[in-house]
């Protein structure tokens, strides 16, 4: 049996125009050899196999090649490689010290190649600092790593720096297809550049990769095979999906998400997948980015062809939601029912709802609603008011009969079930049926004949009867006669305040206002009565005087002025009070809030303080 190496070591490149995807440092590591240019100490950093050790070794034989040698020669005595992360000591960095003052026996240059070197000691990178600074002529430095950010900055500010960028999709596809042409594998188009976009912008993951799936499919590299090994959803199940979203159909998009489980996906992967998908069509839709979308020529047909059926501000919104899902998959409870209400919502951002808002669909408001039937304002016939106002009462009977007596509304209300215009109302005001005297007389009624044909006369139709219909309390009507009937009783009341006007001393106001205030804070308005302390009120005439120091506590006191000024009168037994409030803003500064202000407050009053504190060397 033959002994198999692998692809990322079987084509390793070998010169500087093997190198894939790193043009920009390669032409100038080939200038700085040209010209003799090339710095002693070297830092190449980038992400994993892009090339750094790679063009580490081919620049280490490339600066000791002579025109007449082998070009095959690979001075393996002048390259020395260092692991850091084995050999991350001081005593590692003091032996290498020490070789590096040895000059090399065959060729120009002895070329120490450090990989990983993020993973040496903070001693260990202070004792090589001297060396890198100031290496002997002979010796070169090639440092390697993949996490810059750890290296200190006294190795960096010593160091050339080349960033090694990640190998594109498109540079890694045409690189495998270069390799399965050699290897004899045929391979699909679509097939290499899932594999590309696998690795991630890593020619050595793409390899691996590559490797991997040749042995399971053999010498045919079809996009199916690819797919199934790699376990990844390829683009014709984002094609299906974003069709079954366009046509609206919820269930069998459902379905298919089942299905896309049962094979083993998570549904993360999914989700986050359909919004790149949705991100390339909207990339499909106009030429100057259609060269963003990195998939085949025949894939490209497709996405191009679906990209003229979605509407660019679903893809927007599409894109908004899925994002959306896949940031809160994680924190997600139920991650399935996350995935599928986002696939629900996603399918009907394009629904025109015709079937909603077709007429034959709809259910006429009338058909639940019965228009009320019209009562006519009832109106007392001349022989009913001379019924009242004789009071004809049937033979042998104490009192009128119960039907001939219209009730009498309360004051300031009105009953809806018999209303009665104001001559009506008038009328059974002025009746002797409504006399006390005569009330206290009535005891049982009964009713004969002619006081049942009075009460026909009397009594409206019952057909004409509305029933009775209850409001609830929430309602804003409810809420709007609430209001209206307070207001009633408030203009009631104001016009029943007899006129008082008893004289009063500013001590019993202050007296009476101190009161209130206690009353406040009792009930827990602690702002309102802290606002009332601000200011001692001054009694003038008749107006009580009071100064604020902004219009904030103005607006609050003047929101509670109706209750407090009722309060006065009614203690001071004088109706001609008024408030009157004004707005200071320079006394604000009679308030100490802090202890400073508090402390010059004091000190004002008491001098001695100040030496009192500076004499113990107090602080405030």
């Amino acid at each position: 049996m033959e002994h198999f190496v692998v692809s990322a070591r079987k084509y390793r490149p070998q010169s500087f125009k093997d190198v894939v995807g790193q043009q920009a440092i390669t032409n100038t590591l080939l200038n700085a050899i040209e010209h003799d240019h090339l710095a002693q100490a070297l830092l190449f950093t980038g992400p994993r196999g892009v090339g750094k050790t790679t063009c580490a070794r081919i620049l280490a034989k490339k600066i000791n090649q002579d025109d007449n040698q082998d070009p095959n020669e690979d001075f393996a005595f002048n390259i020395f490689e260092l692991d850091a992360a084995s050999n991350n000591s001081v005593d590692d960095i003091r032996n290498l010290i020490d070789q590096v003052r040895i000059p090399p026996q065959v060729g120009t240059y002895k070329v120490y190649i450090i990989d990983e070197v993020h993973m040496l000691s903070q001693a260990a990178f202070n004792a090589f600092l001297k060396t890198l600074e100031e290496p002997p002529r002979h010796a070169i430095f090639i440092l390697a790593t993949t996490e810059k950010h750890k290296i200190i900055p006294t190795i960096l500010s010593r160091c050339q720096i080349f960033d090694f960028k990640r190998i594109t999709v498109k540079d890694a596809k045409d690189y495998l297809g270069y390799i399965a042409e050699q290897e004899g594998v045929a391979a699909e188009d679509d097939a290499l550049h899932i594999i590309a976009q696998k690795a991630d912008g890593a020619m050595r993951d793409a390899l691996s990769i590559y490797d991997r799936v040749v042995s399971f499919s053999g010498k045919e590299l079809t996009r199916q095979a690819v797919t199934e090994n790699l376990n990844v959803l390829d683009y014709d199940t984002y094609i299906t999906t974003t069709d079954l979203i366009l046509e609206n159909d919820i269930p069998q998009l459902l379905v298919q998400y089942n299905e896309i489980l049962s094979h083993g996906f998570d549904g993360h992967h999914f989700i986050a997948g359909l919004a790149s998908h949705f991100r390339d069509l909207l990339v499909c839709q106009n030429p100057k980015t259609i060269n963003l979308l990195e998939v085949g020529e025949n894939t490209k047909a497709l996405y191009f062809k679906q990209a003229q059926k979605a509407p660019a501000q679903f893809l927007l919104k599409g894109i908004e939601l899925a994002n959306e899902c896949d940031l809160k998959y994680k924190s997600s409870r139920n991650q399935r029912l996350l995935v599928e209400l986002c696939l629900m919502q996603l399918a009907s951002l394009t629904f025109s709802g015709e079937k909603k808002n077709d007429s034959s669909f709809i259910i006429p408001a009338s058909h639940f609603t019965q228009p009320p039937v019209p009562t006519p304002a009832y109106k007392l016939t001349p022989k009913e008011k001379e019924v009242i106002s004789k009071n004809e009462y049937s033979q042998g009977d104490s009192a009128p009969p119960k039907e001939a007596q219209l009730p009498t509304p309360a004051e300031g209300t009105c009953d809806p079930q018999n209303p009665v215009n104001e001559e009506s109302q008038n009328d059974l005001q002025s009746s002797p049926a409504n006399e006390p005297a005569e009330l206290d007389q009535q005891q049982e009624v009964q009713v004969s004949g002619s006081a049942s044909a009075e009460e026909e006369q009397v009594t409206p139709p019952a057909e004409t009867e509305k029933p009775e219909r209850k409001v609830s309390g929430l309602s804003l009507k409810s809420i709007q006669k609430k209001k209206e009937l307070e207001a009633q009783k408030r203009e009631a009341k104001e016009e029943e305040v007899i006129e008082k006007n008893t004289e009063f001393t500013e001590e019993e106001m202050r007296e009476a206002w101190k009161e209130y205030t206690q009353e406040q804070n009792e009930k827990g308005e602690k702002i309102l009565a802290s606002i009332l302390q601000t200011d001692i009120p001054v009694l003038k005439g008749k107006d009580i005087c009071m100064e604020l120091p902004n219009d904030t506590m103005k607006l609050e006191l003047e929101r509670v002025q109706y209750y407090l000024m009722g309060f006065l009168k009614e203690k001071l037994q004088n109706t001609h009070l008024q408030l009157k409030i004004t707005v200071n803003e320079k006394a604000e500064k009679k308030f100490a809030f802090t202890p400073i202000e508090k402390f010059e407050k004091l000190k004002e009053k008491n001098p001695l303080l100040e030496k009192l504190r500076s004499t113990f060397d107090l602080d405030v």
